[in-house]
């Protein structure tokens, strides 16, 4: 289930570049940002209900964790099939939370879902079945981020997964710079100029920090996951699925 919104055009004039934040003016324009910047996003969220299909237990919690306008929240709510599931979103950005909550509050049941605004390395989780981390670990500070999967581990209950989803960095210089063009090539193609790929590109430097797939896979073993698959890739974006066995 898409969400729909005016067209992305926040670095579209030359401006005062400062660092990337989820603004209102971000997330009036998020569904259209995210699905033109980020490639397969489709795919990883209407993906992300079949994982939730087959994961999600009975009398659990359903976590989206920097859940945005609740699209993951949606895409798991319309497959899931477990009886008293309880949908639990949160984000630090009171502007997305607060779009994410009317935007709920029309497709799912009352009493089914709750929002938080708050920072996800600090709110307490318990008795999930399935926790969604999607788009948002590239944005914490990279010291906090074991913990914070150390966290999630804890929270999950026997056979849970993680399904978490990052722009990721390569090792190999050249297969960085391949990936990235293309990347690239894919902003272009979806309209935007190279004026809004340059600003925004400046804009994120020093908020989101990415990880190599190693990177994460050594993170998700050190928290306790045997074994971690990568379900999804597509130029620099990956989304990985772990189970807690």
């Amino acid at each position: 289930m898409l969400i729909e919104s005016p067209r992305d055009q926040i670095f579209a004039k030359p401006q005062q570049v400062v660092d990337f934040a989820f603004t209102a003016a971000v997330a009036d324009v998020f569904p259209d940002m995210v699905r033109r910047s980020v490639p397969g996003y489709e795919t990883v969220i209407s993906q992300l209900g079949v994982l939730a299909r087959r994961y999600a237990q009975a009398n659990s919690a359903i976590y989206d964790l920097g859940c945005s306008l609740g699209a993951s929240t949606l895409a798991m709510a319309l497959q899931v099939r477990a009886p008293q599931v309880q949908y639990i979103c949160i984000d630090n950005s009171e502007a997305m939370i607060q779009r994410c909550e009317l935007l709920l509050q029309r497709q799912l049941p009352v009493g089914s879902f709750q929002t938080i605004c708050a920072d996800i390395c600090q709110v307490p989780m318990q008795s999930a079945s399935v926790i969604a981390l999607n788009f948002t670990l590239q944005f914490i500070e990279p010291a906090q981020r074991q913990a914070l999967m150390q966290r999630i581990y804890e929270a999950l209950l026997p056979g849970g997964v993680l399904v978490v989803s990052e722009k990721i960095k390569f090792a190999d210089a050249q297969q960085q710079a391949l990936m990235t063009e293309l990347y690239m090539e894919f902003k272009r193609a979806n309209g935007y100029s190279e004026l809004e790929i340059s600003q925004k590109r400046s804009a994120l430097e020093n908020v989101l920090l990415p990880d190599t797939i190693e990177m994460h896979q050594e993170r998700l073993k050190c928290a306790g996951f045997g074994e971690s698959s990568v379900w999804f890739q597509n130029f620099v974006f990956v989304s990985l699925l772990a189970v807690k066995t």
